[in-house]
């Protein structure tokens, strides 16, 4: 009898294998109020690696790390009107503390639109303020109804950046700068996930924004996912908080304002992207551990070969962990290593050394082969950027396949419930066409300029709608 697989096949439930895969690859567990979770500590790895690369972006485009606190007085979200509508039903208030009832509740940030506002609004009094670049790590909490793991959780971690500007133009260039040279280039060169980019239409822009930029990647069941959003808020925000500066003829005039983020939503794409029946398959740019040597007997030899190639490779600048657990079957440790996709697996035994070879298996394209020994330190960063190329090739392959060009709203739907997405000229399409697709659980994705460029904030809204059904 044919044993059971380790996770469900994808073909045979997507939803069910995305889940089995958290679970056996240990990424995360259900935290105990619902939609809460609890990243364990390979997949907090990964975030940890994300910050990483997305935090050096941040700081090169002139931004600085700050903090600023959790809760939030609820003045503060009445001040935006259209920004307190868009998150009213996901808002978790506190009413009560120290045993007493508050005096004014207070919101547990969502977004910190509103509170860093009040601030900038006291820092910034001249146009030598300016620009005012401003990043923070934190955990947001929206309410959701229907959780999901990484996807879709109460309580999450991010990045959200804020930034204040002298004129419409540095504001509007500034969103677009952060968009593609941040977002776009982390996503792609590092996750290895190829992003659409364009702008969201008014129905699905951000709340309290006059334009939203998107990030939008192809799943591995043809679902969407945003992957990140960069927000021009026009002065909406200043003029609620008052937040003006000294210009240098003398005047007082509103700033003009960004937000944009990306959060824990990105390993869950990086999982829906790469994964396969086998477990994930972690790009090596990002991977915590890009190769792992295995002994796999309890040999003194082996032993002491398995830790000295750690140490080759370490000092040839590949981040490496060397698994001598001798005591857990060499199979069982394989299996393990294969579900948390680690691009490279270097396996020794007696037989090997007598070869003076090692077996190097390749998670992303699959497959084994010996390699010489003395030869794996040169060789592993060629495979690595073969490796990295590989994913990036395939996620371009599968969105290429995977969209149809339509000119009706039924074609539209069609395409997206067979698993793709589609392309509708907007004109073909429009605002009520828009709220047909709804009706189907379809929604535009973004919109894009019929060369596929990003249409700006002061063009016209796009000749292209991307349609999808997404997470």
């Amino acid at each position: 009898m044919a044993k059971a697989p380790v996770l469900t096949p994808q073909a045979d439930d997507f939803p069910r294998w995305y889940q089995d895969l958290i679970n056996k690859a240990e990424l995360a567990d259900n935290g105990p109020v619902r939609g809460t979770m609890i990243i364990r500590p390979y997949g907090y790895g990964l975030w940890e690696r994300m910050q990483q690369e997305m935090d050096a972006r941040i700081k090169a485009a002139g931004a600085q790390n700050a903090y600023f606190p959790l809760f939030i007085p609820q003045s503060y979200l009445t001040k935006e009107a259209e920004h307190v509508e868009g998150f009213a039903p996901e808002l978790a208030v506190v009413t009560h503390g120290g045993g007493k009832e508050l005096e004014e509740p207070v919101v547990v940030r969502p977004t910190s639109e509103t509170i860093i506002n009040a601030s900038f609004s006291k820092w910034v009094q001249s146009y030598r303020d300016l620009p005012l670049l401003i990043n923070q790590w934190a955990n947001v909490v929206r309410w959701e109804m229907r959780p999901r793991v990484f996807l879709r959780t109460t309580e999450f971690l991010w990045q959200e950046g804020h930034t204040a500007h002298a004129t419409y133009e540095d504001a509007r260039d500034y969103a677009a700068y952060i968009h593609k040279e941040v977002y776009e280039d982390f996503m792609v060169n590092v996750l290895g996930i190829d992003v659409l980019l364009g702008r969201k239409t008014p129905r699905e822009r951000f709340a309290g924004a006059v334009n939203t930029l998107t990030l939008e990647g192809m799943m591995g069941d043809g679902k969407a996912l945003q992957m990140g959003t960069s927000h021009e808020l026009g002065q909406n925000f200043a003029r609620a908080f008052n937040t003006q500066y000294l210009s240098r003829d003398g005047r007082q005039e509103l700033v003009w304002q960004t937000s944009w983020g990306s959060s824990t939503r990105m390993v869950g794409g990086l999982i829906m992207s790469h994964g396969d029946d086998s477990g994930l398959r972690v790009p090596p740019r990002l991977a915590p551990v890009q190769a792992v040597v295995l002994a796999i007997k309890d040999d003194e030899a082996v032993l002491a070969k398995v830790r000295e190639i750690g140490d080759r490779l370490s000092a040839a600048g590949v981040r490496v962990q060397v698994d001598d657990r001798t005591d857990t079957p060499f199979g069982r440790r394989a299996v393990d290593w294969e579900l948390k996709g680690v691009p490279v697996r270097i396996e020794v035994g007696p037989r090997d050394l007598e070869n003076g070879t090692a077996m190097l298996a390749r998670r992303i394209p699959g497959g084994k082969e010996p390699v010489a020994l003395d030869a794996l330190a040169g060789l592993l960063p060629a495979v690595l950027d073969e490796d990295q190329a590989l994913l990036l090739e395939q996620s371009r392959a599968r969105r290429a396949a995977r969209t149809s060009d339509v000119t009706t709203v039924e074609q539209a739907v069609e395409a997206a419930t067979a698993g793709g997405w589609a392309r509708i000229p907007w004109a073909d399409l429009g605002e009520e066409g828009e709220a047909r697709l709804a009706e189907h659980s379809v929604t535009v994705r973004c919109l894009i300029a019929e060369d596929g460029s990003v249409p700006g904030s002061d063009d016209a809204p796009g000749n292209v709608a991307v349609v999808a059904r997404a997470y």
